[in-house]
């Protein structure tokens, strides 16, 4: 006679302790340091995953836990090199997804290919919106990022999407500068709002614009100033620093029209070549940027502050999982 195994009864857990059981947190090969700072945060450790590549460079992944009915975060940037960071982001969520996560969020804190969100002329890709449609058909349930290039591209997801902002974690850190007489200087014509919120965030600090005029990709032409900085200290703000063109552009001109001292911020230090040389030639007082990106020790220099993101993530993080408002931290 088969006798049927008598399985032990087990008391439930409270519902507060099942939801932070079901709690995962996993990190690709990107940006392995911000994920650990994030763990910390969150008071979990990160999820046991294999990551390998064969010979021919094909990559592997596989979770080396239980992830059934979990929530799910993969912290990914699509940073350098962003083929294969984003080839691997797709495949974490196709393992988890095939290890039936409940839910599966894509935790992207540099969304490489966000510059290409439009067709500036005739049969060009829109390739932020075609990264878009890989990570939603990979089977992610949910995408969390940081400060976009373009807010539009939260619209090119079929599904919820967080985006959340850097200059909280900057703002912080000038004001604790007590710098005086600021101007806070959008680099061109499209981060005016992005400055100008900025500027609100700094007692409503005065702006300035840089215009400029873009003769090819990563090469800009800047022109004038429209606005008073002279015997100031100015703030340049943006999003990425890629190869620096225009971010030390707009220090030497700024510098021209007599600024008394010249800081840049960014949230994405991508540093591209020439940018360490233009960055650390002495145009600025200070370069502060964020860890959404990982820097190699060789890219340091003097005048570079970076901060990190991590609680900031991880509080959004917490707050996606207990379902609270993320906004809120913003106001």
């Amino acid at each position: 006679m088969v006798r049927s195994a008598t399985l032990p009864i087990q008391t439930p857990l409270p519902a507060a302790a099942n939801d932070h059981n079901r709690l995962r947190l996993f990190s690709g090969s990107a940006n392995f340091p911000l994920a650990t700072e994030v763990a910390r945060y969150l008071g979990l450790d990160l999820g046991p995953m294999v990551r390998k590549r064969f010979a021919d460079g094909e990559l592997y992944v596989q979770i080396q836990e239980s992830i059934r009915g979990c929530d799910v975060y993969l912290i990914q940037p699509s940073c350098h090199p962003v083929n294969d960071n984003l080839m691997e982001l797709l495949i974490m969520v196709d393992a988890c997804r095939r290890a039936s996560a409940r839910q599966i969020t894509a935790v992207i804190p540099y969304y490489g290919y966000a510059r290409a969100d439009r067709k500036t002329a005739g049969r060009e890709s829109i390739t932020a919106k075609l990264v878009a449609n890989l990570i939603t058909e990979a089977g992610a349930s949910r995408v969390l990022a940081m400060d976009l290039h373009s807010a539009q591209i939260q619209g090119y997801f079929d599904i919820p999407f967080d985006h959340v902002y850097g200059s909280p974690v900057i703002l912080d850190y000038l004001v604790n500068k007590n710098l005086s007489d600021i101007v806070v200087v959008s680099p061109d014509v499209g981060g005016v709002a992005r400055a100008r919120a900025f500027a609100k965030k700094l007692n409503d600090a005065p702006l300035a614009i840089i215009d400029k005029r873009r003769q090819a990709h990563n090469v800009a032409e800047v022109l004038n100033v429209i606005g008073d900085v002279k015997g100031k200290t100015t703030v340049l703000v943006d999003d990425i620093i890629d190869t620096g063109g225009t971010i030390y552009e707009g220090g030497r001109l700024l510098r021209q029209e007599g600024a008394r001292q010249v800081y840049a911020c960014a949230t994405h230090a991508v540093f591209s070549p020439p940018a360490i040389e233009r960055l650390s030639g002495g145009m600025f007082e200070e370069v502060i940027v964020t860890n959404t990106i990982p820097f190699l020790e060789e890219h340091r220099f003097p005048q570079l502050t970076i901060l990190s993101v991590a609680n900031l993530l991880g509080e959004t993080i917490w707050r996606i999982h207990e379902d609270t408002s993320v906004s809120s931290m913003f106001r």
